[in-house]
């Protein structure tokens, strides 16, 4: 456990965290997503490294990515919400449905052993890495609806949301993204939105996986539950400022290019995840 290594590495996993910050904000604000996608694995790597329990490991990932999300994500939804991007309609029609699906993936995320939440993650980031290996014009690749789901079509699309974002460690914003511009809606106030399903996702996600992780055994030192405040300190420090960088960036940098490369990154990640999870 970290409690069992010395001052020195503890600080050298602290600066490899924030260096992973300064990644996952400058990720988040060149593609409006949350940073899971690069905090998961680098904490699967580093938590990996000090010898945490393969138990508890992919959990402690995912949770305390969650809890970056609470910062990083709420910082964005605000910002957004401020310049008038954000559909506040959208957030009350969903927030009941997604706040109960992240529950349902955290109680999932509880019952289901390392190696299948990994592969869970895997598929996932596969997913989500050919989206932007083969980006469409303006994010739109099909058109769904004029409107965007409601009644009894919009409880499982918002619940089976939330339940798989909270299983992966992420905040959403792809696939809330695609969803929502496959429903008519301008890019831009997608992504404003998406920001604000991140928070919903995170928030009870990341208070859900510090109760249902209570007393587990093999946690790293400094955490609640699932989710440790060391690492999610570490990376949140340096996120909150590079996430402007990256916002700033996207408008002077090729974006199809951007995407590609981020594609390719996560495509090869999901692959690495994948063999952790089968090995």
């Amino acid at each position: 456990m970290l409690g069992d290594y010395s001052w020195l590495q503890l600080v050298q996993m602290v600066v490899i965290l924030m260096a992973a910050g300064l990644a996952a904000g400058l990720v988040a604000g060149l593609f409006g997503i949350g940073g899971g996608f690069v905090v998961v694995p680098v904490l699967l790597v580093v938590f990996g490294s000090f010898g945490i329990d393969q138990s508890v490991l992919m959990k402690t990932a995912v949770a305390t990515s969650l809890a970056t999300i609470c910062v990083t994500g709420a910082r964005s939804a605000y910002a957004h919400y401020k310049k008038g991007a954000v559909d506040m309609q959208i957030i009350k029609d969903w927030a009941p449905w997604i706040v109960l699906g992240a529950i349902i993936g955290t109680l999932l995320t509880r019952v289901l052993d390392g190696s299948s939440l990994k592969i869970i993650f895997s598929v996932g980031v596969f997913l989500m890495g050919l989206h932007f290996v083969f980006p469409s014009k303006n994010n739109v690749r099909f058109r769904f609806s004029a409107e965007m789901p409601q009644g009894a079509v919009l409880a499982p699309i918002a619940t089976g949301l939330g339940a798989f974002c909270a299983m992966l460690g992420i905040g959403g914003g792809t696939p809330a993204v695609m969803i929502m511009t496959a429903c008519d809606r301008k890019i831009h106030q997608a992504v404003a939105t998406a920001a604000g399903f991140g928070v919903l996702i995170a928030v009870p996600g990341t208070i859900g996986n510090m109760i249902v992780g209570w007393g587990a055994e093999g946690l790293p030192a400094g955490s609640v539950g699932y989710v440790n405040l060391i690492a999610a300190a570490a990376v949140v420090s340096m996120s909150v400022f590079t996430a402007p960088v990256g916002a700033k960036l996207a408008h002077s940098l090729d974006g199809v290019k951007l995407k590609r490369y981020f594609g390719v990154y996560l495509i090869l990640t999901s692959i690495w995840v994948f063999y952790k999870a089968v090995a």
